[in-house]
């Protein structure tokens, strides 16, 4: 199939966009926004993967006057010809180039140590000085600008001078330019959320809000900053008496086209690669997010949907923001839910809404305070959408439901990974003793209650109890786990096995799902007959085991009921 221009995959800086032709949707009047707005500034935050590094690259290709190595100014006007921002208007255009700027990501802050993460942003600052080593020839630093820079671009310069790079960099920038400076700051809360988790909260916060202080807050030098992140972090926490600064979060309409792809931008997208016929599947699969009021596709999951399905490297759309998306604080909340948190959670996974008070402002010494903040956090990055919002006694209450299909999915399989993954560090050995001894009440009691401390999914099918059960059981230390095998005439559900044989045991488990809780013991009657039916010890007693234990368990939602009999084999 041939089609238009590469797509571009994990593309996150714009000159590379253009220069090697990837397919680009237009988001240039990000510019004019921010020019037309004036704030001095902008926070952005966004889910991962909405396209904020590609927007901040961006941004820096077009208001930068880039040095070339002979000392020329870069043109970079022709990575926006034909572009949006060139029909803005001169007063928008004028600013092409004319300003020096400073670019930092922060991602690379996320390492198991305070001194590793402190040492890769000390880094970081330090390229950010290399690439503006051409200001050392200006006569008017002053010697000791030139020797704190030079100790910086040595990786000799202490905490508090690092502390301060970017505000020392920005002032040097104004004195060799006569003209203030950008400042595009990307990831800036990778650093504190890696921090929490790694034990060292305190030591970063106190360096990343030095950093910004000084860069954002008193610096003269200062024409805008734009910054950008998944979560809002509270003033208290990082933006200290920042009153310059404004937040854009996904409740806002303010720029709410510029991250992620509108429908028109999409449809224009599948048109393009001729995959219109794709239009419905991936509005299911990958629309739904609401920013403001403007409704948008998740970017990063589009653009991989159409490379696959261009190179046939698929038929069906995937959950590809699984793999780049996943929150270690929503997990740890989850895993950490209380019993109506498990319910709310049951709910939105059968398509309901549920209702939530919304706090913009997170710190992440506070996230277990309440379990309001899972919702806070599950809204912010992307896994929950606005439905509809009210305003009640000075508190914004938000509707709120699962986006799309491919969210969905995460759902139900990352969540039952994570709960599968917590009880296999349970000692479940109870449950193995009480099938061992015919003891079915006590296993009845204790799959039970695994069932209620755990999310279950509503269509309550018997793969999902199957998946339950295996989970149960694939830990346990004295039996091997089978599954569907085929045995007599049919297959058998699960079956513990030992080793041995001549002293060994064999307990065969056979599931049903009842549709009413009265039917539990008849469903169980059915597995046990079945079992016999189609004779799914024959294989066992062939292999040589005498005691072979049968159960049948049956299901009705987080009800559970085991029956059983003894068939020992006489040989």
């Amino acid at each position: 199939m041939q089609y238009i221009k590469p797509i571009p995959i994990g593309v996150e800086f714009y000159k590379q966009m253009i220069s090697e032709e990837y397919y680009y949707i237009d988001k240039t009047l990000l510019i004019r926004d921010l020019l037309a707005q004036k704030n001095m500034v902008t926070l952005f935050t966004r889910p991962r993967r909405f396209g904020k590094t590609l927007a901040q690259s961006m941004l820096k290709t077009f208001f930068e006057k880039e040095i070339l190595p002979d000392g020329t100014a870069a043109d970079n006007s022709v990575y926006f010809q034909g572009k949006k921002i060139m029909e803005a208007g001169v007063e928008y255009t004028r600013h092409m180039g004319q300003y020096p700027v400073i670019f930092l990501s922060l991602k690379s802050a996320k390492q198991p140590t305070y001194e590793m993460a402190y040492e890769n942003l000390a880094f970081e600052i330090r390229k950010e000085y290399d690439r503006h080593r051409y200001i050392l020839e200006n006569d008017n630093l002053t010697e000791e600008d030139k020797k704190i820079y030079q100790s910086i671009l040595a990786m000799e310069a202490g905490n508090t001078i690092f502390a301060r790079a970017i505000a020392l960099l920005s002032e040097c920038l104004e004195k060799y330019h006569k003209q203030k400076v950008i400042i595009l700051l990307d990831e800036y809360d990778v650093p504190l959320e890696n921090a929490y988790f790694n034990g060292f909260y305190d030591k970063m916060v106190t360096f990343i809000r030095s950093l910004f202080e000084s860069a954002l807050k008193t610096n003269e030098s200062l024409k805008m900053a734009v910054v950008t992140g998944c979560l809002r972090i509270s003033k208290e926490s990082i933006f200290t008496g920042l009153n310059n600064l404004d937040v854009v979060s996904v409740l806002n309409e303010d720029y709410a086209e510029y991250f992620g792809f509108t429908q028109n931008e999409v449809d224009n997208l599948l048109k393009a690669y001729n995959l219109t016929q794709k239009t419905n599947e991936v509005r299911s699969w990958y629309d739904g997010y609401l920013f403001g009021n403007t409704e948008v596709y998740n970017p990063w999951s589009v653009i991989n949907y159409v490379k696959d399905i261009v190179h046939r490297n698929t038929e069906f759309p995937k959950p590809y923001w699984s793999n780049t998306s996943s929150n270690s604080i929503v997990r740890e909340l989850i895993e950490n839910a209380d019993d109506n948190t498990k319910q709310e959670l049951e709910r939105l996974i059968a398509g309901d809404t549920i209702e939530k008070p919304i706090h913009e402002d997170i710190t992440y010494e506070d996230i277990y305070k309440s379990q309001d903040n899972l919702w806070n956090f599950l809204f912010f990055t992307g896994y929950l959408k606005t439905v509809e919002k009210s305003f009640v006694g000075q508190q914004i209450y938000m509707a709120m439901k699962i986006p799309n299909e491919e969210i969905s999915y995460i759902y139900k399989n990352n969540i039952r990974e994570w709960f599968m993954q917590c009880i296999g560090k349970q000692d479940l050995s109870g449950l193995v003793k009480a099938l061992e001894e015919g003891d079915c009440e006590t296993a009845s009691d204790i799959i039970t209650g695994q069932l209620m401390d755990t999310i279950s999914f509503y269509d309550y099918k018997e793969d999902y109890y199957h998946g339950f059960m295996a989970g149960l059981l694939r830990h346990n230390n004295k039996y091997i786990l089978k599954s569907n095998r085929e045995s007599g005439s049919g297959r058998y559900d699960l079956c513990l096995k030992t080793m041995r044989i001549r002293k060994g045991r064999v307990i065969l488990l056979e599931l049903k799902v009842a549709d009413s809780i009265n039917k539990l013991e008849k469903g169980c009657m059915e597995a046990l007959e079945q079992i016999e039916k189609l004779h799914y010890d024959s294989d066992m007693i062939e292999e040589g085991y005498t005691d072979i234990l049968k159960y049948g368990i049956c299901f009705y939602k987080k009800e559970c009921f085991v029956m059983n009999h003894v068939a020992t084999n006489e040989t």
